[in-house]
């Protein structure tokens, strides 16, 4: 079988600063990043989180060490460039995984308020993966989300 490595990216925001609200919200990306996905962990090369400047009460890292077969990713925490006016208390992912070269579609999972970052990526089930005609055409609808991204 072929292989090739694959970048999936999601994020999702967090109702609060804390520890229970920061974990909730990692634990749910993760768990639709792995199903969406049809991702086992074995698969995955690397995961680097970053988060806004207002959430520093945990390592998204740590958090997803908890789930079954992730202790042995690499993993990385970053904080967020911060941007004025851009989301806030937001966790973002980037996964880099090895695919079966015949597994051609990847769903890049955006929740609740971080939907508004990329919103041509939730539009419906199967929008995960764009050619470059269509993000061509969605950078050209506008400027709206540029302060989102």
């Amino acid at each position: 079988m072929e292989w090739q490595v694959r970048a999936i990216r999601g994020a999702t925001t967090v109702s609060e600063n804390t520890y229970e609200a920061i974990r909730e919200a990692v634990l749910e990306l993760l768990a639709e990043i792995e199903a969406r996905n049809q991702l086992e962990p074995s698969q995955i090369i690397s995961a680097t989180f970053s988060v806004t400047r207002d959430l520093d009460v945990v390592f998204p890292a740590a958090i997803a060490r908890e789930r079954p077969c992730w202790d042995n990713v690499p993993m990385l925490d970053v904080q967020q460039m911060h941007v004025e006016r851009s989301l806030q208390r937001c966790v973002r992912l980037l996964l880099h995984v090895n695919l079966p070269v015949s597994h051609t579609q990847i769903y890049h999972t955006y929740l609740r308020g971080a939907k508004s970052l990329r919103p041509d990526w939730n539009l419906s089930p199967n929008r995960g993966s764009h050619s470059c005609a269509e993000m061509s055409s969605f950078e050209r609808s506008g400027v709206e989300g540029i302060l989102n991204v």
